[in-house]
């Protein structure tokens, strides 16, 4: 059973990181000369993927590969892009992201390039939070393995 601060803390690390997310991308779009192009939808989905990518690591067994971990927290991450750019690009038509000029890309929401950038940013990103999570709460400390 979760105690309430459980809930806090993740929902906290998982914020964290999706706000540090949208910074990034905050800074890029700035840089690129596209400000226009941020939306706050796209902070709501950072927070979500943050949520998500901390919740994949605080749940899974550490037996379970880090690899492993790193994909399947990609590919939710990436269904939750999809679900989101159906809602905003194309049902409200809002236009915030389109990937219609990337090779493979499905009704211009989601790519696999962006998909297997999101596996790879994951398992570091899993570690690190699995590492904040010790430092505040305690507990077991964090292992991993590859096979």
């Amino acid at each position: 059973m979760y105690k309430a601060g459980d809930w806090i803390l993740s929902g906290l690390m998982g914020c964290f990181v999706g706000t540090v997310y949208f910074l990034i991308e905050v800074t890029y779009k700035t840089v690129i000369g596209y400000p226009e192009g941020i939306s706050w939808t796209m902070l709501l989905l950072a927070l979500v993927m943050g949520i998500i990518m901390e919740r994949m690591g605080a749940e899974l067994p550490w037996r379970f590969p880090i690899w492993a971990q790193a994909i399947l927290c990609g590919g939710a991450i990436t269904a939750a892009e999809f679900i989101t750019g159906c809602i905003v690009n194309l049902w409200l038509g809002w236009d915030v992201w389109n990937y219609s000029d990337l090779p493979g890309n499905f009704l211009g929401q989601i790519c696999p390039q962006f998909a297997a950038l999101w596996c790879i940013l994951s398992g570091p990103c899993i570690v690190g939070l699995d590492w904040m999570r010790y430092a505040v709460r305690g507990g077991e400390r964090p292992h991993y393995y590859w096979r």
